[in-house]
C-alpha cells in the first residue's frame, strides 16, 4: 500500500532524527518500510496547499484514474485555468504526479494526516 505521510507541526529535527535512523538501518542491511512524507509548519501552512477544492480533486481523480487536465477540469465542472493552478501546486507537494503520458494521477492508496496538538502548560 502507498501511503503519503503528512505531518503538521514536527519540528524539522524530529524528522532529521527519523531519517538517521532509517539510514543508520539501512546501511546496517536491515529491511526499511519505504517511507513518502512531507511536512508543514503549521495548520495555516497545510491549509493554503491543501484547500478544499483541492481535497475534491485529489478524490476525483484518484476515483477516475489518470486524466489530462482538461478532462480533470470537466469531470470536476471547474475552469481549466484554475484546476491547472491546482495541480501544479499538489504535483509540487508530490500529492499527485504525471505518467509518461502527461496525464496526471494520484499515486497513492492513502493520504495520512497527522496533527499532534500541543498540550497546555499547567
Amino acid at each position: 500500500m502507498n501511503i503519503l505521510a503528512v505531518k503538521v507541526g514536527e519540528p524539522a529535527i524530529k524528522s532529521l532524527a527519523d531519517f538517521g535512523e532509517a539510514l543508520a538501518g539501512a546501511q546496517a542491511g536491515r529491511d526499511v518500510a519505504p517511507y513518502f512524507g512531507i511536512g508543514f509548519a503549521t495548520m495555516a501552512q497545510f491549509g493554503t496547499v491543501f484547500t478544499p477544492k483541492r481535497w475534491e480533486l485529489v478524490e476525483a481523480l484518484k476515483a477516475a484514474g489518470p486524466l489530462s487536465i482538461y478532462a480533470l477540469a470537466k469531470r470536476l465542472n471547474r475552469h481549466y485555468r484554475n484546476v491547472h493552478k491546482d495541480v501544479v501546486a499538489l504535483l509540487e507537494w508530490m500529492v499527485i504526479e504525471k505518467d509518461e503520458a502527461g496525464k496526471v494521477l494520484v499515486p497513492w492508496d492513502e493520504i495520512d494526516v497527522k496533527w499532534p496538538l500541543l498540550r497546555r502548560a499547567a
